[in-house]
């Protein structure tokens, strides 16, 4: 506990947390007499004059985001004492989604379709609000004692990602295993990349994995391409075909081919839920709601759409090199060069008996030059049917 009064308002108490950008201190604003939490920036970004006017600018688009399922920023500025930039925000006592993947591992199907629906109306709202987050994680998604989810920390990452000093040392914007195939390739962010990376969130909430692995972002750019994650109905039995169907769309390549809004994510995770096939057609459902139940008839349930696997995605050139030859059937030459040597074995044994048979006769010159002239036109053959069957 630390008695250093903040801008000479925030009684600093208890740390909350930490990461490489930020320091998160629990405070007492004693002018309203209440309880604060208060993100620290670490003190090389305050050197930044243009990281200033745009974290300055992108705080004050997150202090108007005034939702029930937003953490509510109150204030921000720059501490003279310490020079570092500092955000006041609402406190949320509970836990983080992180938290809560650390106690259990893995959610239950309400627990998670619960946690997300909320995260979908609070981030539905900033997108309606012209804010895109650009860092959903399980991290920036708190949970209240009483039940209450909240996401957190929008308008930072923004601030990050245009370009500044502090962003050539290399570093990468929103957590790695949450980034979009669009972010992972160096393209801009958009409604649904949030959308994307919530449907990461859900995907790990439900299998207690995330959808890919790996080890940087150019290995993830690569598997976000030519892969697609399995299935969440493969993973977690409790985890309907129809539900695993409507959180692999939101995880699609293309950031068309996603929801266009949380609103129809959260629409979407509450039918699965329930057993209802999604209301608008995805790669991975094959046929309209009238096919085949995938439904226990034994559950009493209406018939769903058949939900299949999506198969892995090729490499693009891969791809593009057989989309451009077209099919041919395999030639088959593992006889050719045997037969062929065959062939011209027996030609020169035939040439040579027609000239050992006639040699003891006056016509052996006229005989010889017969036998050469032969030899050479079947070698001459013999060579342009090797160079036909071996192109």
């Amino acid at each position: 506990m630390t008695e250093r009064t903040l801008a000479g308002r925030y009684e600093l108490g208890e740390r909350l947390g930490s990461g490489g950008m930020s320091t998160v201190q629990l405070a007492i604003d004693r002018r309203l007499e209440r309880q604060v939490a208060i993100k620290l920036l670490a003190e090389h970004l305050a050197d930044d004059e243009q990281f200033v006017t745009r974290f300055r600018r992108e705080a004050l688009s997150a202090a108007r985001l005034v939702h029930p399922n937003i953490v509510q920023v109150y204030d921000f500025g720059l501490d003279e004492e310490s020079g570092r930039q500092y955000i006041v925000m609402e406190y949320i006592e509970g836990n983080s989604g992180a938290e809560i993947l650390a106690a259990e591992g893995m959610l239950d199907v309400p627990e998670a379709v619960g946690i997300l629906s909320q995260a979908c109306r609070g981030l539905d709202y900033a997108h309606r609000s012209g804010v895109i987050h650009r860092d959903v994680k399980p991290g920036n998604l708190l949970r209240s004692r009483d039940g209450v989810v909240k996401l957190a920390d929008f308008g930072i990452a923004k601030a990050l990602s245009e370009e500044s000093s502090i962003t050539q040392v290399g570093s990468v914007l929103g957590t790695a295993a949450y980034l979009s195939p669009e972010q992972a390739s160096g393209h801009g962010s958009n409604p649904r990349s949030d959308i994307y990376a919530l449907g990461v969130v859900c995907y790990q909430f439900l299998s207690g994995r995330l959808p890919y692995e790996a080890q940087s972002i150019t290995e993830l750019a690569l598997k976000q391409q030519r892969e697609a994650p399995p299935l969440l109905s493969d993973l977690n039995p409790n985890v309907s075909p129809e539900l695993a169907a409507a959180v692999d769309r939101a995880l699609e390549l293309e950031p068309e081919a996603r929801y266009e809004t949380a609103e129809e994510l959260r629409l979407a995770l509450a039918d699965g839920a329930r057993g209802v096939a999604p209301e608008t057609a995805a790669t991975s459902v094959s046929t309209p709601r009238t096919a085949a139940t995938t439904v226990s008839q034994a559950t009493g349930e209406q018939p769903a759409t058949t939900v299949q696997r999506r198969e892995p995605r090729q490499p693009a050139q891969r791809a593009a090199a057989q989309a451009a030859a077209p099919d041919q059937p395999r030639r088959k030459r593992g006889w050719v060069a045997p037969t062929i040597v065959l062939l011209l074995a027996l030609a020169v044994g035939a040439a040579a008996l027609v000239y050992i048979t006639g040699s003891s006769s006056s016509n052996s010159v006229r005989l010889r030059q017969v036998v050469y002239q032969q030899v050479d036109q079947t070698a001459a053959q013999m060579q342009q049917l090797i160079r036909q069957n071996t192109k």
